[in-house]
């Protein structure tokens, strides 16, 4: 692979670097566009947890190509080079929601009540068409310099008509992850609605309901109610 090329992409940038691979700044020549291109490099074909995440990394593809909505990052191509895979999507203009958390700024209602609307509003879109997203958190909500609420990185998606993530397995961010999922039963759509409510809380609150360790998270989300938002911040009605 060239290094500013991938098929007919330019690369033009480096948006950030994962553990599985880096995300980079694209542009379509075709069609005259920028890009996001994220890429995984191929594994090892006795490698059976990185061809594991190679599924995953298709799924993402497959699960978000069927999810054409204003409040859905656009997933337009996927393709493989010799040594990776690579999915190019809509480039937002923006930064994430967990951005602005770290930097400890906070939202008046109004404003927290139009970003759950629109991750409501996608959400919805994707269940209906099958598509649970499974990893509902604030690295994953975009928001676009026009303040549009997108989101991101339907990574462990379940498509409902896939085996390929069978219960058992536990995928998603303690902090967000629904009962269900620590549980390692099967998720459906109220996974997704459980993980916003955490959001919520923390918009509200600018605290989660839960936090410490994983076994920590787990045990208060199963067996403990967090205070009320209204007990912790003066402006949560």
């Amino acid at each position: 692979m060239e290094e500013s090329r991938l098929g007919k992409y330019e690369l033009r940038a480096t948006l950030g670097r994962g553990a599985m691979g880096t995300v980079y700044e694209g542009w379509d020549p075709v069609i005259s566009r920028k890009v996001a291109i994220k890429t995984v490099r191929l594994p090892d074909a006795h490698d059976e947890e990185a061809q594991e995440e190679l599924a995953r990394f298709k799924r993402e593809a497959q699960a978000a190509g069927r999810l054409s909505h204003p409040n859905i990052v656009g997933v337009f191509d996927y393709g493989e080079t010799a040594e990776i895979a690579y999915i190019v999507m809509e480039y937002i203009d923006g930064q994430s929601l967990k951005a602005v958390l770290d930097r400890k700024e906070r939202f008046p209602v109004e404003e927290i009540l139009r970003v759950m609307e629109q991750l409501l509003s996608g959400l919805q879109f994707s269940h209906e068409r099958g598509v649970v997203h499974r990893d509902i958190k604030p690295a994953n909500i975009m928001l676009t310099s026009g303040g549009q609420v997108k989101i991101a990185d339907f990574g462990i998606a379940r498509i409902e008509s896939s085996s390929m993530t069978q219960a058992g397995t536990v995928l998603g961010t303690p902090a967000y992850m629904s009962p269900e999922q620590f549980m390692g039963q099967t998720v459906d759509a109220r996974t997704d609605i459980y993980s916003s409510g955490v959001m919520l809380y923390q918009l509200l609150t600018g605290e989660r309901p839960f936090e410490g360790s994983m076994s920590a998270i787990m045990h208060k989300a199963l067996n403990t109610e967090p205070p009320r938002p209204s007990d912790l911040s003066v402006t949560a009605p």
